[in-house]
């Protein structure tokens, strides 16, 4: 799988290492990914996503029901 948040998008990003002569290389920068069951009382099933830690505070904050609703209207899932 790849290396991309499934509700907020978050993905790889390209940037450079620097080093004290200020010599520049290519590197990624990871987003933080975790893969996380939610229960759904709705539905009455597991499922398994893989979040960035900033979306799981989210879900913790307003409701898996919600962030899923709100995932689904703007298209990321």
């Amino acid at each position: 799988m790849s290396r991309v948040c499934e509700i907020t998008g978050k993905k790889v990003m390209v940037g450079n290492n620097v080093s004290h002569s200020k010599r520049r290389t290519k590197r990624k920068f990871y987003p933080n990914l975790q893969t996380k069951k939610f229960f759904i009382p709705e539905e009455g099933k597991w499922i398994t996503l893989k979040l960035s830690t900033s979306a799981i505070r989210t879900i913790n904050k307003n409701g898996i029901s919600a962030v899923l609703k709100e995932a689904k209207e703007q298209g990321m899932m």
